[in-house]
């Protein structure tokens, strides 16, 4: 007996004396017999429709090559030229090709953020660039009280502005009438005027930030807006996204890319041209992403991470232009029938306004006033139609400024931007 109590064999000699194991008996029938099932009109059918099924499945591998192969490869036909490519890792933002927007009123959105120059909000270090919103009492000399009453900042009068209008220049705090001083600062840069593309495509690596109201935005917009205000001469929104956590309904696991095109900012028709990507594990501010557009005279195509990943298609039409899809021609306004604003356009292929150069934008805004947090949802401390917004956004800070954290992980840090446009390099522009 073993230790355990079981019985071991023995060895005598070396013969081995213990159990031997029964050899291993075949059930299977031997020699011929019928197989009348093969006969069977209901066998020989089945064994038919297996065929069709195994040609359709090899089809379907050989079609799911052929699609991939599409996608893979460049789609814009003809030659691609790669004419702008920033790793922004000389030390300082580009002045050749970037310029910055200084204003006070948040913009035609009316965010809570006053757009600056300064070093704190917009610099560039071996992560790459670097746009951070930073409270306006701490990074300048203007005290809370300031920021509540009795203050004036003018822009204007140190030349920073970059805007025309007086009020986006001039802002003055006063208690009654619940008007204050802009109580962040962020950044907003530009290519307008220094890199610009009519159809091609652009790329933007970035990783997004942090923190509840933020909106990060990396958008194009028309170098001479040849077809009058927005949206007539329309918009290309690559990647907007809020830097709320997951529980907020639209929140950093989830970003949107929209085209805006209308014959009034009343009748911008953007929900038609309007895609959402959501990130199912983890969300877009945990590692750097690929937010990719590509643009033809016949379609817009976005995409994520790669050209294999769509987010939003839309395909132009000769015969149903944008101001057919919009279904403008029966629409009025104050009772009057409204103007194609696109009815002059030189394009063939149904793609007014998105047939004139645009320009590259790069901002992380924070808070607005026209809907994109909508009011009431995820603890919204203010209302977008009242007079004192910005005072209650800034009376509950002791909520949303934990949630943006430290450093750069408030911001957007964009690690490098490619512009291609279409034709080969050196050709004159399309």
């Amino acid at each position: 007996m073993s230790p355990t109590g079981t019985s071991t064999p023995t060895h005598h000699s070396g013969v081995f004396t213990g159990r031997t194991r029964k050899r291993f008996v075949s059930y299977r029938l031997r020699g011929e017999y019928e197989k009348p099932w093969l006969e069977d009109p209901k066998f020989k059918r089945t064994k038919y429709n297996n065929y069709v099924v195994f040609v359709f499945v090899f089809l379907g591998v050989c079609a799911a090559g052929v699609v991939a192969y599409f996608q893979i490869r460049p789609a814009i036909s003809g030659p691609i030229c790669l004419v702008y490519e920033d790793a922004f890792d000389q030390g300082k933002l580009d002045d050749k090709f970037w310029n910055y927007e200084v204003a006070l009123d948040g913009f035609g959105t009316r965010t809570f953020d006053w757009t600056t120059t300064d070093q704190a909000n917009v610099y560039t270090d071996e992560k790459g660039l670097h746009i951070v919103p930073t409270l306006t009492n701490e990074s300048t000399s203007i005290t809370t009280d300031q920021m509540w009453n009795d203050y004036t900042l003018n822009l204007t009068a140190d030349g920073t502005c970059t805007e025309t209008r007086a009020s986006s220049c001039v802002a003055h705090s006063n208690s009654t009438k619940g008007e204050m001083i802009p109580p962040v600062r962020s950044a907003r840069i530009n290519t307008k005027g220094k890199m610009g593309i009519k159809y091609g495509r652009v790329e933007v690596v970035a990783k997004l930030p942090k923190g509840d109201w933020l909106w990060p935005a990396i958008w194009m917009m028309p170098t001479d807006s040849a077809y009058g205000e927005w949206p007539r001469s329309g918009e290309m929104d690559i990647m907007e996204s809020r830097g709320n956590d997951v529980s907020y309904p639209g929140g950093r696991n989830v970003y949107y890319t929209t085209l805006h095109w209308g014959p009034s900012s009343v009748l911008d028709t953007y929900w038609k041209t309007m895609a959402v990507r959501t990130q199912r594990r983890g969300d877009f501010t945990d590692s750097f992403h690929t937010y990719g557009l590509e643009w033809t005279d016949k379609y817009i195509y976005m995409y994520f991470d790669n050209r294999l990943t769509q987010v939003l298609y839309t395909k132009f039409h000769t015969d149903r232009t944008l101001w057919q899809k919009g279904g403008f021609s029966e629409k009025s306004e104050n009772d009057t029938l409204l103007a194609n604003p696109w009815a002059n356009t030189t394009s063939t292929t149904g793609n007014a306004p998105f047939d004139q150069e645009f320009y590259l934008i790069l901002n992380v805004a924070v808070g607005a006033r026209n809907g994109w947090f909508d009011d009431g949802k995820g603890g919204k401390p203010w209302v977008d139609a009242a007079t004192n917004a910005q005072w209650t956004f800034w009376d509950d800070a002791d909520k949303w400024l934990p949630t943006w954290g430290e450093g750069d992980s408030r911001g957007m840090t964009v690690q490098s931007v490619k512009m291609w446009r279409s034709g080969a390099c050196g050709a004159t522009e399309l």
